[in-house]
């Protein structure tokens, strides 16, 4: 596709990316063979000036019959525009033209004298004219409806004033939900999250099943579920859960996936061997993976870097093939990739997050790094990060590097494996994770580093036999209490845990 021209609509005053909603008309004159392009914030004011007009004969390029239409392409872009509705106006074309979209067409009597010449006229939109056509479709009243507080007659529905939220994916109606959950039946419930409790939906007229979260109702819960909504609509990779829709209805906020056979990483590998269910050493390393090519994806490869901060082995999800989908943004965060460190005082989960995350309350790449390491180092091992032995609380990671320590990292292995697994690759994988949970965040690995290591396109990195201590200051208090942190675990272990 070659444009013929091209115009900066910010020189005009329109963001495409403001969150507002963008009005644009395209007209063609027929005797001047002129193509004007205006954009304006007003569906209902037309600027004076075009911001892009180009000379163009589509009587060169248009044959009988000529149909109205868009098409267009984004190639390996991710489309996230929405066309609310368009409309064609031609004069002198006597037949009222019919789309099968409820598309307003508006025709006008034309003598016969003219006919031949006005058939080369239709095709303000035609896919012969794709410059054009694809520059629409990337404006067309871009993606987005601010949410706005309040309800509508027909049902309930709280809407949040949200820059930047989508009408991608599609709506659900609350009564689609309700029925597929079997009214939220406390057998349907698959899991939890920090945005809420997770169903199990069967939709009877597609014969598909889906997976549904469901919101705790308070401010967290609202907040989170916009943070997951506005963070996963717009993001598509093979590693990640995929977003079907939402809906916000009867005080409800709910957000639909794809539904994952093999349910979460934590439970294949801590609750289903008790039922004769292993993960394989295949399975393991392709999980490894799979994981470490999202979280490049996340933090290199996306227009905004997304920290996602509460990575772990439950928000790790597996699909019929045991390929791993990383769900859960309820705590994620936008950031620019030239800005610094992200604040907050919202933590995740006990066990997996970084020391300075824990003194600081920063939460940036490196602190998903450091959770990437303790799951893969749960992964090769089969144990918590945090667990009990008698009476004293078991970490993980001082008890695979003081192994290390000792020259016999490779006995931190799954036992449950009974050695079926290629040796060199487990340590590989075991000293990998120590130097993603490196406690000095400059000595741990980007995630491209680790992704090209695993491929085998870069050396392991070296990891000091003695773990480094880090020493912070007295004087600084913990930004995170007990409360702030989503865990899993109980409260006496983590009142145990401390940053020497």
């Amino acid at each position: 596709m070659k444009s013929l021209v091209t115009g900066d609509p910010i020189l005009h005053g329109i963001d495409l990316k403001s969150g507002n909603t963008i009005a644009a008309w395209i007209d063609y004159s027929t005797q001047y063979t002129l193509l004007n392009v205006f954009l304006s914030y007003s569906r209902s004011s037309k600027p004076l000036l075009p911001l892009l007009s180009v000379k163009f004969d589509l009587s060169h390029h248009l044959r009988d019959p000529v149909y109205v239409g868009f098409s267009a392409s984004t190639q390996g872009s991710i489309e996230l525009h929405h066309i609310k509705n368009w409309t064609f106006h031609a004069k002198t074309i006597t037949t009222t033209l019919h789309h099968p979209h409820n598309v307003s067409v508006v025709g006008i009597s034309r003598s016969g004298a003219t006919k031949k010449r006005d058939k080369r006229v239709v095709g303000i939109v035609v896919d012969s004219v794709s410059f054009f056509v694809a520059f629409t479709i990337f404006l067309g009243y871009v993606f987005v409806r601010r949410w706005k507080i309040g309800g509508r007659k027909e049902r309930e529905k709280d809407k949040f004033q949200k820059s930047g939220f989508v009408a991608y994916p599609r709506e659900f109606h609350y009564k689609e939900l309700k029925s597929a959950t079997k009214e939220f039946h406390p057998s349907r419930i698959v899991g939890h999250g920090s945005f809420g409790t997770v169903y199990k939906a069967f939709f009877i007229s597609s014969g598909t099943i889906a997976a549904v979260k469901r919101s705790r109702h308070s401010h967290e819960g609202k907040t989170e579920f916009l943070a997951e909504l506005n963070t996963i609509a717009g993001l598509r990779h093979k590693n990640l859960v995929q977003l079907q829709g939402w809906c916000v209805e009867k005080g409800e906020l709910l957000l639909v996936y794809d539904f994952m056979p093999n349910g979460s990483l934590d439970k294949m590998l801590y609750k289903e061997p008790e039922r004769g269910k292993l993960l394989s050493w295949s399975h393991r390393q392709n999980i490894a993976l799979g994981l470490a090519s999202v979280l490049v994806y996340l933090h290199q490869e996306c227009e905004q870097r997304v920290i996602h901060r509460d990575i772990k082995a439950g928000n790790i999800l597996l699909d019929g093939n045991f390929n791993p989908r990383l769900g859960d943004f309820g705590l994620a965060k936008l950031m620019d990739h030239d800005k610094g460190p992200v604040s907050t005082l919202t933590a995740g989960t006990m066990g997996y997050l970084a020391p300075e995350y824990l003194q600081y309350g920063k939460a940036t790449d490196k602190t998903d790094v450091f959770s990437y390491g303790v799951v893969v180092l749960e992964v090769a091992c089969g144990r918590r990060p945090i667990e009990r032995e008698g009476s004293k609380m078991l970490n993980l990671i001082d008890w695979v590097w003081g192994l290390h320590s000792e020259g016999k990292v490779i006995e931190a292995a799954d036992k449950r494996l009974n050695g079926e697994f290629e040796e060199e690759e487990m340590r590989k994988l075991l000293i990998l994770g120590l130097s993603c949970a490196n406690p000095d965040s400059a000595e741990r690995p980007s995630m491209r580093r680790v992704l090209q290591i695993l491929n085998n396109e870069a050396a392991p990195l070296a990891v000091p036999k003695v773990k480094p201590t880090l020493t912070f200051s007295s004087d600084l208090p913990l930004p995170l209490t007990i409360e702030d942190i989503v865990s899993e675990a109980d409260q006496e272990s983590m009142c145990k845990i401390k940053i020497d």
